[in-house]
């Protein structure tokens, strides 16, 4: 029997500028007709997202108190309501070797955005950690991407790092191998340009930044004549996704002018907002374009450094990050902490709910999508390292059901999760990191 077929386009299409290349979201045309979405090539594959925010969080205002399903979100978790049947919460998991081993033990803050995603020792002395959850990923799932892994970030680079330790790993989460740490990007100008440009080196990415006329300018007659191959549904997909890119454009723009008038201070990077929440809600736009065009599958995000002084005043606390972690056990101070906490869940969910209304094939992008969020730190006022605030949100492509609180023995590697996160994205290992078992989610 043969299929009936649309006006039949490649999955890969590309439009083409000058300096640009411009990937295109998942569209009916790119399927044959009356054909199952799972019975063809373009059945989309599962995403992932790690993200690390530093220093813990106030356990008994982030922990719900019952198990299972039906349970009441914590105080710092509110903000994931109307996400619950999509995200599950994870406790009594521990990060050990974050604290060292041996004569090589202690807490402190500089093996712990190291150890995240990898459950390795971060090797005091050198710079040797552990190949990390997302590279894995890349190379299993991200090789057919433009980009096998994006890695992002909000703060730039810092130099003050613990005596003795490499300064890599305070700046990336994402590891290739145990020796080779992958930089960070903190600028959506860049990252925009990695999508979507032709600037592969400094110099050609100035002068796209020089340039006025805009990516989608670039492609304006190539989109004309797309349009007129579609179908009316096709058509709305498309200059919706047109339309994000422009709106991205234009924030990007705007935070160089803002850059370029602040006259009284040294020179910002071109394109990154002043404002916290301005500079990540763009950085999840960006990702969610790219998720959609396939033009990466794989990602990571630092909310900040171990030890950052960034201050979130949207919180309602003005105290910096780092200090407001140091909380005495005073528990006014360590409400006060949790609400940053919550601030900071509640940026993640603008990005759940964007990726929830994003389609994707069959379902949406957050269908799709395993997105792990946490830190290797529990109470920042000790520098512990168990148990750890830790949420997975997503179906990872139907692999994993939500609206639960999954408490863990004591103590459980936080490795175990991801060895079962590897597993139902399609990585078959019998060890990951430090883990002793597979979690059962």
């Amino acid at each position: 029997m043969m299929y009936i077929t649309k006006k039949h386009l490649p999955r890969r299409t590309f439009l083409r500028g000058m300096g640009v290349t411009l990937a295109l979201p998942l569209l009916d045309s790119m399927l044959p007709a009356q054909t199952p979405l799972s019975k063809t090539a373009a059945v989309p594959k599962s995403r992932f997202l790690g993200i690390y925010v530093p220093h813990g969080a106030t356990m008994d205002k982030w922990t719900p108190t019952q198990d299972g399903t039906g349970f009441e979100l914590s105080e710092s978790l509110k903000p994931l309501e109307k996400l619950r049947d999509r995200v599950n919460v994870f406790s009594n998991l521990a990060h050990p070797l974050a604290g060292g081993v041996g004569s090589d033990a202690g807490a402190d803050h500089a093996r712990s955005a190291a150890v995240f995603l990898s459950g390795a020792h971060p090797e005091k002395g050198s710079v040797h950690a552990g190949m990390t959850l997302d590279q894995l990923l890349a190379e299993h799932i991200g090789q057919d991407t433009p980009l096998p892994s994006i890695e992002l970030a909000i703060e730039e680079v810092g130099l003050n790092c613990g005596s003795g330790y490499g300064c890599a790993y305070y700046n990336t989460i994402s590891w290739r191998t145990a020796t080779l740490p992958l930089p960070m990007e903190n600028s959506p100008q860049v990252v925009f340009e990695r999508l979507f440009g032709d600037g592969s080196n400094a110099a050609q990415r100035l002068a796209r930044k020089k340039q006025d006329s805009s990516i989608l300018d670039s492609v304006t007659d190539k989109v004309a004549r797309l349009q007129s191959r579609l179908d009316p549904s096709d058509r709305v997909r498309l200059t919706e996704y047109l339309d994000d890119i422009r709106e991205i454009e234009r924030r990007i723009q705007k935070a160089a002018q803002q850059s370029a008038n602040e006259l009284n201070v040294p020179e910002a990077p071109v394109g990154i907002p002043e404002a916290f929440e301005d500079h990540i809600k763009l950085m999840w736009d960006l990702l969610v374009l790219a998720y959609r065009a396939e033009i990466t599958r794989i990602a990571t995000m630092m909310y900040a450094r171990d030890t950052s002084g960034a201050t979130y005043p949207a919180s309602g606390v003005r105290d910096g990050f780092h200090t407001a972690s140091h909380h005495s056990n005073v528990r006014a101070n360590m409400d006060k902490f949790a609400l940053i906490n919550r601030y900071h869940v509640q940026v993640l969910a603008y990005l759940l709910e964007k990726m929830r209304a994003t389609p994707d094939g069959d379902g949406n992008l957050l269908d799709h999508a395993a997105v792990l969020y946490g830190s290797s730190m529990s109470n920042g006022n000790q520098h512990d390292h168990d148990p750890l605030p830790i949420v997975v949100a997503g179906g990872v492509s139907g692999q994993l059901k939500g609206g639960r609180h999954l408490s863990s023995p004591a103590h459980t590697p936080m490795s175990n999760l991801m060895l079962a996160l590897l597993d139902k994205m399609g990585v078959h290992l019998d060890k990951f990191g430090d883990s002793t078992a597979m979690l059962e989610v």
